[in-house]
């Protein structure tokens, strides 16, 4: 199936914010926006939905954390057209892992095919071992046509040894400890993506 006839999880922006906009990053105890997506999410053919603002396509953005070691996982993404086909994040830096919500989604997790999703986007990309995984917030960034068209739920997911990239999107990437990430931030030849800049003051006072 090609990706624009995919179905994939989608939310009407009223629905969604009702009177609970905002920009930049929402500490998950602030609103259950989750809980809101569940209750009110349709799918919707992926082609007809990317450049239709009137909605907000969930994804599930999960950062690697190895709690005892203080480290994150921090990578790379793809610059070959092949392997990463958003033209508008090839080559970025990033702290997360993520991506749409499929209608298969639900077969993993029937209560919440955000997780399903979020789990299986993981475990394409990334060998590790993992423990628990749990929800830290929400990115909402309506600065640019990538961020307007989805909505981020964040979670943190423990992990325990070294992090193996597997995926074909992820070009380099490694744990990093809190100055290392900062390093990349500082250094010009690097970018970091906008939902990378918007979680990491959280990320970084967690770690």
């Amino acid at each position: 199936m090609k990706k624009e006839d995919q179905l994939i999880m989608a939310i009407k922006k009223e629905e969604l914010f009702e009177k609970d906009y905002f920009q930049g990053f929402l500490s998950a105890d602030k609103v259950d926006f989750q809980k809101r997506i569940l209750d009110n999410y349709q799918y919707i053919r992926r082609g007809d939905i990317e450049r239709d603002f009137n909605y907000k396509q969930p994804i599930g953005y999960v950062v690697l954390i190895d709690k005892e070691e203080k480290k994150v996982f921090a990578y790379q993404r793809s610059i070959k057209d092949k392997d990463y086909t958003e033209k508008r994040l090839r080559g970025k830096w990033s702290l997360g892992i993520g991506g749409h919500v499929d209608k298969e989604d639900k077969s993993r997790n029937k209560e919440n095919p955000i997780e399903g999703g979020t789990l299986r986007e993981a475990e394409e990309e990334v060998a590790v071992k993992r423990g628990e995984m749990k929800i830290a917030g929400y990115i909402n960034d309506d600065l640019d046509d990538v961020g307007r068209a989805h909505f981020g739920i964040l979670y943190l997911l423990e992990v325990f040894g070294d992090v193996v990239g597997k995926g074909a999107e992820i070009k380099t990437g490694k744990m990093m400890k809190r100055e290392e990430v900062n390093e990349i931030i500082k250094n010009p030849d690097y970018i970091l993506e906008n939902w990378a800049k918007i979680s990491w003051p959280f990320l970084e006072k967690f770690l």
